[in-house]
C-alpha cells in the first residue's frame, strides 16, 4: 500500500519548543577533550556511544544515503549532542543518531559536537524533545518513548508534560495510542494513516471490528472527517441507524425531485426568451435521465 495520507504534519497540538543551548551550558572538563570557547568540539566518532533511551527505532535507509550525499557536500551543519562519561572517558550521544550515521557512511573520523551537562535521565528527556521537534519520530515511537519514560522514572503524566515541556492532554492523547494492537499499528503505519485516523479508530473496542474498519478506511481512501463519520455509523446503535439510513433515503428521493424542478424552471425560462428547446425524460430503476435539447441554430 502506498502512503496516500502522508505529508506535512499539521500541529495541532502542543510542542515542544526549547532548543539544548537553552537548557544547558557547555560541559567544562579538564579531562574531556578540548571544547572551545564557544562550547564547540570535533570528536571521534569511534569515541561515541550511542543513547541507549533513544526514542527512534527506524532509521530510513535511503534517508541516511541522501543525508550523507548532503554532508558530504556541505557538511555537518548542525553539531551533535554529547555527554562526557568520566568513568569511561567516552561521550554519549543525546541527539544527532542520524548525523552520526550518516558520517560513518562517509568514513569520516571526526565529527562536530557540543559537550553538555546531562544525567541519563535528562539525556532521555532530551533525546524525546529533540525527535519530536525535528519530527523525526513515527506517531508511535513518540508514545513508546513517553511512556518509558514515564514508567522508567516513575512520572505522572503532568511531570512528563512538563518536562517535555508540552500540555498534559498532548501526553495522554500519545498513550492511547498504545492501545492498538502490533498489527493494527503495522498497518496504520504501513498505509500512512495519521495520528487523528488512529485516535478515531480507538473509538472501537472489538479487535475484529476495528481491524475491518482499518481496511475500509484505507481501502475507500478516507480523510479524517470521512473516517469518523463512518465509525460514527459503525457505533450507532441498530434501530438508531436503520432510522438514519432510512431518512436518508428519504432526503435523497426529495432532493431528486427539487432538482428536476429546478431543470423545468430553467427550460421554461430559456422558452420564453424565444428558444425552441425540448426536453424528455426517463424514470429508471437505478437512475432518472433527463435530456434537454436545443438546436444549433
Amino acid at each position: 500500500m502506498t502512503g496516500i495520507f502522508q505529508g506535512f504534519r499539521k500541529k495541532t497540538e502542543e510542542e515542544p519548543q526549547v532548543s539544548f543551548a537553552e537548557l544547558f551550558p557547555p560541559y567544562e572538563d579538564e579531562e574531556c577533550e578540548g571544547a572551545e570557547s564557544d562550547g564547540f568540539t570535533e570528536l571521534p566518532v569511534d569515541m561515541i556511544d550511542p543513547n541507549p533511551g533513544q526514542p527512534r527505532r527506524y532509521f530510513d535507509g535511503e534517508a541516511l544515503m541522501s543525508l550523507s550525499e548532503s554532508i558530504k557536500s556541505y557538511g555537518i551543519l548542525q553539531p551533535l549532542s554529547v555527554t562526557y562519561q568520566k568513568e569511561t572517558g567516552r561521550y554519549t550521544l543525546v541527539a544527532g543518531e542520524r548525523r552520526l550515521r550518516a558520517a560513518k557512511l562517509l568514513g569520516m573520523e571526526r565529527v562536530p559536537a557540543i559537550i553538555i551537562n546531562a544525567d541519563p535521565r535528562r539525556s532521555e528527556e532530551l533525546a524525546i524533545i529533540e525527535n519530536i521537534q525535528r519530527e523525526d519520530l513515527n506517531i508511535f515511537e513518540e508514545a513508546r518513548a513517553i511512556a518509558s519514560l514515564i514508567t522508567k522514572y516513575e512520572l505522572t503524566q503532568e511531570e512528563a508534560a512538563s518536562k517535555l515541556s508540552v500540555s498534559q492532554s498532548y501526553v495522554a492523547n500519545k498513550l492511547r495510542l498504545l492501545k492498538l494492537s502490533r498489527n493494527e499499528i503495522e498497518y496504520i503505519l504501513e498505509a500512512g494513516l495519521t495520528e487523528r485516523h488512529a485516535r478515531a479508530i480507538l473509538r472501537i473496542k472489538e479487535p475484529t471490528v476495528r481491524m475491518s474498519a482499518l481496511r475500509q478506511i484505507v481501502t475507500r481512501g478516507m480523510n479524517v472527517a470521512m473516517a469518523e463519520e463512518y465509525i460514527d455509523r459503525l457505533l450507532m446503535p441498530k434501530e438508531e441507524a436503520k432510522e438514519h439510513s432510512g431518512q436518508k433515503v428519504k432526503m435523497g428521493i426529495r432532493d431528486i425531485k427539487l432538482f428536476c424542478n429546478s431543470i423545468d424552471r430553467a427550460v421554461d425560462t430559456i422558452k420564453r426568451a424565444g428558444v425552441p428547446v425540448s426536453t424528455s425524460r426517463t424514470d429508471a430503476p437505478d437512475h432518472t435521465e433527463i435530456v434537454i435539447s436545443i438546436p444549433n441554430r
